[in-house]
């Protein structure tokens, strides 16, 4: 058997994330440039001018036709998270980085918050993939890394060697999972 070259993929190392997004300003950059790639559009009137200022260390644009005002967050998950960007820009680090999955309290250990902060945290995340991938499903030959479909079955040995599990053959060109 081959190597798969899709663990191999070239990620993003711990250095580069911090060298990218190790300071709140470098995530508010990254933010308003993912929010605003054109530029910023008041969600109200559309307008394209704004006065930006800050209210309490946290940014905001005031709309000049109408005068709405909104803020960086305002309408992401992180909208009434008291939480740094830098916080919320490491959980997404940690999210898709692991091949395994996080569980919330490693989260909770290694971004120094309450357990409570990064399940909630974790699930908004795990949301927003949800919904970002909702509209493009898989298509022609899906392969899963050791993946067995079927049900259980009393009896014999538990895990890979296990004589009771069955790895299946890709399904045709109509396969939907």
């Amino acid at each position: 058997m081959g190597i798969n070259q899709i663990h191999f993929q070239k990620g993003l190392s711990i250095e580069q994330f911090m060298k990218d997004y190790g300071s709140e300003a470098q995530c508010e950059e990254a933010l308003v440039a993912a929010r605003w790639s054109h530029g910023f559009e008041c969600p109200h009137c559309s307008h394209k001018l704004a006065y930006e200022f800050r209210r309490r260390e946290l940014r905001y644009w005031q709309c000049k036709a109408c005068r709405h005002q909104v803020s960086l967050r305002a309408g992401t998950m992180m909208e009434n998270s008291k939480l740094p960007l830098t916080t919320w820009y490491l959980a997404i680090y940690l999210m898709t980085q692991s091949k395994t999955n996080i569980a919330a309290l490693a989260m909770m250990r290694q971004l120094g918050i309450t357990w409570k902060a990064a399940w909630l945290m974790k699930h908004k995340l795990m949301e927003a993939m949800r919904q970002r991938e909702e509209n493009q499903p898989l298509q022609g030959s899906v392969r899963v890394d050791d993946a067995y479909l079927g049900g259980e079955r009393t009896g014999g040995k538990a895990g890979r060697g296990s004589e009771n599990k069955v790895a299946e053959e890709p399904c045709g060109r109509d396969c939907r999972i």
